[in-house]
């Protein structure tokens, strides 16, 4: 057949361990027979990142800013146990957080629905979408030990480095630690933007959730221009769409959410939008069943899958043993790049083929065809699941593609 062509590359981030495995199969088995990929590639796994100096992943960021899309696949954050696994110059940082402070965007987080696959939660029959701020918190944090008869203080310099104020964080009398966070307005306002703009575009209300009754300045700034931005630039077209936004605690959004059908956009701040996204892919189903988009308030898409590199299948898989690994949530990251491409370039036949793509991934689990994970949560009437390894998964899509 001929395949598709592409005129404008996408930017292209591999990454580590399982995942990076199935990052190749999904190219050799659904991409490539299809499309004349044209990428312009960047080595995010741990080992380049150590001997980039970690150079590799800011020059792929701003790859993202050229060329406008991108699809990575996931990559290991590493912890004092992984600076020793890989003989680590030091412990880097996540390059998730390093590519989202550069690009300032919002990440995107919604459930892919198959049917037959049950939530945990019987009461959520609509997806719930999460928006993760991507700036910021303990990703951009400064930390310390602190030994006891220490004290910290938190000092605020003008320009020429006067002090202009300091505040008593705290006086240790035993050993511990200290942590320093900030946010930005700009920051905060293109996030509020985002979401706003996002809930428009696809009809949803929006749920935010924050602690400004403990956090009176750092939360409360996110409350205060959120509703800022919307009561002078989103409450009519809100109210025209028949859409709300509302703010409450982040204890109160989560009871809410808990109790609600699903079908609304979950605004959450970095560190929340980090955990409250795989406990609502958990709920669905599996993180494997989780899409995650990074949009820039500059108009920038990057793409990836919402899980972490899967290690324990990666072990598996180095001893020779065949592994079931859940490759859904990596397909929907290339075909969402591969569809806003084909949409940024007027390319319709690749969009066309990146939806398609999707809907056989989705067919070939109603039809009773899925990894191990998926098994226990298929329940579909006249449909026996049947557990297969992931490149026969991968094989299975490929035939109704």
């Amino acid at each position: 057949m001929n395949k598709i062509k592409m005129t404008t590359p996408v930017v292209e981030m591999d990454g580590d361990e399982m995942t990076r495995v199935l990052w190749q199969w999904i190219k050799e088995i659904l991409i490539t027979p299809y499309v004349d990929l044209k990428t312009e590639y960047y080595d995010l796994g741990l080992p380049n990142r150590d001997a980039t100096e970690d150079a590799v992943t800011v020059e792929s960021a701003e790859a993202v800013k050229k060329y406008g899309v991108a699809v990575k696949c996931a990559t290991i954050t590493p912890n004092a146990q992984r600076v020793e696994e890989y003989g680590l110059k030091k412990m880097w940082k996540s390059p998730n957080g390093t590519i989202r402070r550069i690009l300032d965007g919002t990440v995107f987080r919604a459930p892919i629905i198959a049917d037959g696959i049950t939530s945990y939660i019987p009461s959520w029959k609509k997806p719930i979408v999460i928006a993760r701020h991507a700036y910021g918190d303990i990703y951009n944090n400064v930390e310390d030990r602190a030994s006891a008869g220490e004290s910290v203080y938190l000092v605020v310099c003008d320009g020429d480095g006067k002090e202009l104020r300091r505040k008593l964080v705290h006086t240790f009398e035993s050993d511990g630690m200290v942590q320093g966070v900030h946010n930005i307005d700009g920051s905060i306002v293109s996030f509020a933007e985002s979401c706003f703009e996002y809930a428009l575009e696809n009809k949803l209300s929006v749920w935010f959730g924050a602690k400004d009754t403990i956090s009176k300045t750092y939360d409360h700034r996110f409350k205060e221009l959120f509703n800022e931005v919307y009561e002078t630039r989103y409450k009519k077209k809100f109210i025209d769409a028949g859409i709300c936004f509302v703010y409450t605690l982040i204890d109160d959004v989560v009871a809410r959410v808990i109790r609600s059908e699903g079908g609304m956009l979950w605004v959450c701040k970095n560190y929340d939008g980090d955990v409250m996204s795989d406990m609502v892919a958990t709920a669905y189903g599996s993180l494997g069943m989780m899409s995650s988009v990074l949009v820039s308030p500059d108009g920038k898409y990057e793409y990836e899958a919402a899980h972490g590199t899967v290690t324990r299948h990666y072990y598996k898989h180095l001893d020779g043993e065949t592994t079931s690994t859940n490759p859904i949530a990596t397909i929907f990251a290339w075909t969402g790049a591969l569809a806003k491409r084909g949409e940024l370039d007027g390319n319709s036949a690749l969009t066309d083929f990146a939806r398609r793509l999707e809907s056989a991934a989705v067919r070939t689990v109603e039809e009773g065809y899925m990894t191990g994970d998926l098994i226990p949560l298929f329940k579909k009437e006249g449909v026996a699941p049947r557990k297969l390894d992931t490149r026969g998964f991968l094989y299975e899509i490929a035939k109704r593609v």
